[in-house]
């Protein structure tokens, strides 16, 4: 319980960081209890002058330090948990921080690689961008005379120990919202943590971000349009990542790739295509592809840097996004619903047809436009939100897919506003329908089954005895009932004992916090 008790005094700071930079202001009242409405008022009269102006969340959570910052980045692909505003809101929140010192970024490298930076690389540079898990410096390599620059992407000291604190926080709330809120429990509001936190946990080992850059390469290296930087092993370490530097062209950089006379509308296809086939042919897709971390090379491909966010799709997830893309072009909506179901997505107590009534009131809006108006982003974000009434179950990586298309049909229709997606779209897509759910995918299909039959078959032995075992023990506490030992029970009672002092102790420093922000209040209106 004393971990209850630090948890809540750096709430009670975000909180008031919250309070200040206006956070509480974009909240309508009327949705929230009486005691609540109370605590937003008194949250209203500690805003600093000027609050209103700008995103205010982006503002408070950088405040807040890079846990806070990298939950918002997180929270900005999930719109099911915080909203459709909010989430945009959070869109513009950049992952900048002030670099830390050469003479640190040297000790890093100096400490993972067991030489000194002067022996790893022949020049070492200044960072050239910073971020709230690392830093990025320009350097060169020599071999046989030849140099070769490279980028080095460097860990921030201590960076691990001060996410584990705050993720501490994170898992607290979310505990404590599922334990009271049914709604908060269909979100999976503890499972979202447990997403961010395996993905920050992998962001802190740049090897493992190697690993992605090493797959992505072997899954492109026949894409005419796509490929990835070159890691260097030899000089990278779960602190240090150390790769190809990357001459291009940014795709941010408008005014340059207008300059080198770039064709914006080809441009645009390659980055809806390449997203496509990596989502939908290997299941393992970029899922940051921002234009800041996508560049136009002199043979021009596209060529993605930072692989530390990455999403993963199963067969069945691929299996189930195709067909609801041909059930939304073919108009067969109940064919739609019924895919749902049968990948157990909607609890099966819903009516199929009344799922299929829902979906069609979002597909025949698209018929009655033109196909450069349609978005598969946005039909997908709508589709996430009506399966929320028939009480689907959140799917963290179905809603990455989607915020991630967003950002990349954004990408692609800056080069070409009038972008035909599905038209782009379709030779990927159909070529993914024909090989997966035609007649090889069946028979593909088949075999994959046949397989799954055989291990559970072979595993038939071991559940039997198990089971056999179980069933002994409840037929011998059914016979002899379950029996506790007076040292458990009194264990028990102390336990129970502990927890009330604790929550009257929690209660008693909240009500603390509240007097000293309405004494801080107080003070600011004398001055």
């Amino acid at each position: 319980m004393i971990s209850a008790i630090t948890h809540i005094a750096r709430l009670a700071r975000a909180t008031f960081v919250f309070a200040r930079e206006g956070v509480f202001g974009v909240v309508d009242p009327s949705l929230v209890p009486p005691p609540g409405q109370l605590a937003l008022r008194i949250a209203r009269l500690i805003e600093r002058p000027g609050a209103k102006a700008g995103p205010r969340l982006s503002r408070a959570l950088t405040r807040l330090g890079p846990a806070y910052l990298k939950l918002g980045q997180f929270l900005a692909t999930r719109p099911d948990v915080v909203g459709v505003i909010m989430a945009r809101d959070l869109e513009s929140l950049q992952d900048r921080l002030p670099p830390f010192s050469q003479a640190e970024a040297e000790a890093v490298i100096a400490t993972s690689l067991e030489r000194p930076v002067s022996q790893a690389f022949a020049s070492f540079g200044p960072p050239v961008a910073a971020a709230s898990i690392a830093q990025v410096h320009r350097g060169e390599t020599e071999r046989d005379g030849v140099r070769k620059a490279v980028a080095v992407k460097v860990l921030r000291p201590h960076v691990a120990a001060r996410f584990r604190r705050d993720l501490g926080d994170f898992f607290f709330v979310a505990h404590k919202a599922e334990a009271h809120s049914a709604e908060a429990r269909r979100l999976r509001l503890v499972e979202v943590i447990n997403t961010m936190s395996r993905s920050v946990a992998m962001e802190m080992d740049l090897r493992l971000e190697a690993a992605a850059l090493s797959e992505m390469a072997e899954n492109t290296r026949d894409d005419p349009d796509f490929r990835v930087p070159q890691v260097d092993w030899d000089r990278t370490t779960h602190n240090v990542l150390t790769m190809e530097w990357v001459d291009g062209i940014a795709l941010s950089d408008h005014a340059r790739l207008e300059q080198a006379r770039i064709d914006l509308r080809d441009l645009g296809r390659k980055v809806i295509q390449s997203f496509l086939r990596h989502a939908l042919r290997d299941g393992f897709f970029h899922a940051d592809m921002h234009p800041g971390n996508l560049f136009l090379d002199d043979a021009g491909r596209l060529v993605a840097v930072d692989f530390g966010i990455m999403g993963r799709l199963g067969l069945r997830e691929r299996r189930f996004l195709a067909e609801i893309l041909l059930g939304f072009i073919t108009r067969d909506y109940r064919r739609v619903a019924e895919v749902h179901f049968e990948a157990g997505y909607v609890p099966s107590h819903h009516s199929v047809e009344n799922f299929a009534q829902a979906i069609r009131a979002i597909g025949e809006p698209i018929h009655n436009r033109t196909a450069e108006e349609i978005s598969m982003a946005k039909l997908l974000t709508l589709l996430l939100e009506v399966t929320g009434l028939f009480d689907m179950q959140t799917r963290p990586e179905l809603i990455l897919l989607q915020k991630t298309m967003v950002v990349v049909e954004g990408v692609a229709r800056g080069f070409d506003p009038k972008l035909d997606m599905w038209k782009t779209a379709d030779p990927v897509v159909r070529e993914w329908i024909e090989r997966n759910l035609g007649p090889i995918g069946r028979v593909q299909s088949a075999v994959l089954g046949a397989g799954e039959i055989g291990r559970v078959l072979t595993g038939l032995p071991t559940i039997m005895s198990r089971s056999v075992a179980v069933l002994e023990q409840l037929e011998s506490m059914t016979r002899e009932g379950l029996t506790l030992a007076p040292e458990t029970i009194a264990a028990m009672s102390r336990a129970e004992g502990r927890k009330s002092r604790w929550r009257t102790v929690a209660l008693w420093i909240i009500a603390a916090t509240f007097i000293g922000i309405l004494v801080a209040v107080r003070r600011v209106g004398l001055q």
